[in-house]
């Protein structure tokens, strides 16, 4: 059978080698052969904008915008809109054919510069075989590739958060359009391609400190907090993704309209900051993670506001209530643009006063807010907690949740941990988890959640710390194991960034990824001892002994 397209970028793609006709996700082939042409493009406006600094002339902010969008519109269940993603590519077309204008002297720009994503180019290649993935033959150059391109989709979409938030930082910008052009240079030799997708994590460790500077200096630091499962009886607004400066934006406008707002999803974590906690019409978390939304969303009544990606490809009975924004698209659902610097949710909150209020999933509530500084803040007792043996052992079991049955390791496995053992969770794979009563120890809850997917930023800083005051040398010999999911290309920059900082013995689950070739993963095992999963039962005696 011929393939109709091929992307191997998320956990759960076909086979754990690829999908060829539609994707796992959801994706057709025609949205998936236009997100290789938007990178393809993206990659030739890089190679310029990187020529431009690197003949010391200025780059404009929009051209770091536009490079961020569009590699967050490409991850993992974040644009399914053929005509946006279209849209990308011809901004992105006029926006180098304009910076090629713009230059005073050609001849000193690379002839890579001049040629890559121009038009011509763009039509000859207008099949994703010959952009895509498959365009590099050699398997382990491609693997390379893709892992560094995974990482800096990841890097983007946490770049963007800060970035709305006016948080930037130019050397990651310059890094990423860097990375980009050097991802056309076939030159490049394994080698060469393996430095890169290191440096790729040191970056990845810049940007995940520049959003958690942005989100704490705009809404202050995470605090202990119990957050409500159950509804109230108003009519509702559901939010889900990962963007605070939404959330922010629709607290305001919802403000004495009667329509409560609730979080879904990787937006739990917002409970936990302190400017979100004087809206009273800020009502609780609804759901799990994001592969429940088809139930849960119709179970919702109301309207649902789309961040950023994790949106699942909607039932007809309520994609008339989905509104989109950002990197986030689906035809047929509206999509909220930002106009002088504001979004106008008014659309949004009149559909929600019209419908019915939520039928409730659940009661009860998640204790949540353990980031950094709260962690820090209780560093004494944590440590005496260690030194009596109280606690045995740290496990960071951040990441992705997923909807394949094998995901039930994690439940299982946390089920299953000793008494004497915490377990530290960033990202939705949580939900596995963080509603079981596991209990405490000395008054510690065995569930410390940090918060977002990009709060492991918060993980590894909690680490450090301990290294420090158990004054060790390195952060491995710390009574730390990590059993981390994944799913989708954030979780990519993560473990990048777990590398950078010296991490060591990281198993990843459900399954390694398919874009690692036998080679490029033998590397991986060898250098930083990277892991699979097994079973519940050895993997315990393996990692806690």
């Amino acid at each position: 059978m011929e393939n109709k397209m091929f992307c191997f970028q998320c956990q759960e793609t076909a086979g754990c080698k690829g999908c060829t006709q539609v994707g796992v996700c959801g994706k057709k082939p025609e949205v998936a052969g236009l997100q290789d042409l938007l990178i393809y493009v993206t990659k030739g406006l890089s190679s310029v904008s990187t020529a431009l600094r690197e003949a010391g002339k200025p780059v404009a902010v929009s051209i770091d915008d536009r490079v961020t969008l569009n590699l967050f519109i490409t991850i993992t269940n974040a644009n399914f809109d053929e005509e946006a993603i279209a849209a990308a590519i011809e901004e992105t077309l006029r926006m180098k054919a304009q910076l090629l204008q713009e230059l005073d002297d050609r001849a000193n720009l690379p002839a890579a510069a001049l040629w890559h994503g121009a038009r011509s180019e763009f039509q000859a290649k207008a099949a994703s075989a010959d952009v895509g993935v498959l365009a590099t033959e050699n398997e382990d150059v491609r693997s390379l590739r893709e892992l560094a391109t995974y990482g800096l989709k990841g890097m983007a979409a946490y770049n963007h958060h800060a970035n709305v938030l006016d948080y930037r930082d130019e050397a990651v910008d310059a890094f990423m359009q860097k990375a980009l052009a050097q991802l056309l240079d076939d030159s490049l030799s394994g080698d060469d391609l393996t430095a890169l997708v290191l440096e790729t994590g040191k970056y990845g460790v810049a940007v995940m400190a520049l959003l958690d500077k942005a989100n704490t200096e705009t809404y202050g630091h995470p605090e202990i907090t119990k957050v409500a499962l159950g509804v109230r009886r108003n009519p509702g607004i559901l939010i889900s993704g990962h963007d605070l400066k939404d959330l922010k934006a629709l607290l305001d406008q919802t403000e004495g309209t009667g329509v409560d707002v609730y979080t879904h999803g990787e937006m739990l974590p917002a409970h936990y900051y302190p400017a979100f906690k004087k809206y009273a019409h800020f009502a609780g978390n609804y759901g799990n993670a994001w592969w429940q939304q088809k139930e849960e969303f119709e179970a919702f009544n109301g309207p649902i506001l789309m961040t950023t990606n994790c949106i699942v490809p909607p039932k007809a009975s309520y994609q008339d209530r989905i509104f989109t924004t950002a990197a986030v698209g689906f035809p047929g659902c509206p999509h909220i643009e930002e106009k002088d610097g504001r979004k106008d949710f008014s659309a949004v909150i009149e559909l929600a006063k019209k419908c019915e209020p939520p039928k409730e999933l659940e009661q009860g509530e998640i204790v949540g807010g353990f980031a950094h500084e709260q962690v820090f803040a209780l560093a004494d007792k944590v440590v005496d907690a260690v030194k009596s043996g109280a606690i045995k052992k740290f496990i960071v079991m951040g990441g992705c949740d997923g909807r394949h049955k094998t995901r039930s390791y994690y439940r299982e496995f946390a089920e299953a941990l000793p008494k004497d053992t915490v377990i530290l969770t960033a990202g939705c794979a949580k939900y596995k988890y963080i509603k079981l009563d596991l209990g405490d120890i000395g008054g510690i809850p065995r569930v410390l959640d940090a918060g977002q997917c990009n709060d492991s930023y918060s993980l590894a800083l909690i680490a450090l710390k301990l290294k420090e005051v158990f004054g060790l040398a390195d952060v491995n010999e710390l009574p730390i194991v990590y059993n981390i999911a994944w799913y989708e290309q954030k979780a990519v920059i993560v473990l990048l960034a777990l590398l950078h900082l010296g991490v060591k013995n990281i198993h990843l689950g459900p399954t390694l990824p398919a874009f690692l070739s036998p080679n490029v993963a033998n590397v991986l095992v060898e250098t930083f001892g990277i892991g699979g999963i097994t079973d519940v039962e050895s993997d315990i005696k393996s990692m806690i002994g």
